[in-house]
């Protein structure tokens, strides 16, 4: 896939199979929909359709390392209430 697809052009039969079959190994092995759409020159929107069509699982939001960074950042501690003005604290 190292070519481009013309924008716009229509992908269809074995050629549109065999771009499936290739953008899902590679979003299988890592890749983000927007680096797969960026390096074929097509929409985000028609790289996730493919990717829904060839039966790929698709990751949620973030990435494969979101989960991870959260947790390693410490947890955040609730806000304590505002005294108000001529109110004893609660």
């Amino acid at each position: 896939m190292a070519d481009t697809l013309k924008k716009g052009s229509r992908v269809t039969g074995g050629e549109r199979d065999r771009l499936a079959a290739e953008l899902r190994r590679k979003y299988d092995s890592g890749a983000s929909i927007r680096t797969l759409a960026d390096s074929t020159g097509r929409s985000y929107g028609f790289v996730h359709r493919i990717l829904t069509e060839s039966g790929a699982t698709l990751r949620g939001r973030g990435g494969a390392t979101r989960g991870r960074a959260r947790q390693a950042q410490p947890q955040h501690q609730p806000a304590q209430p505002l005294e108000q003005p001529g109110q004893p604290p609660a």
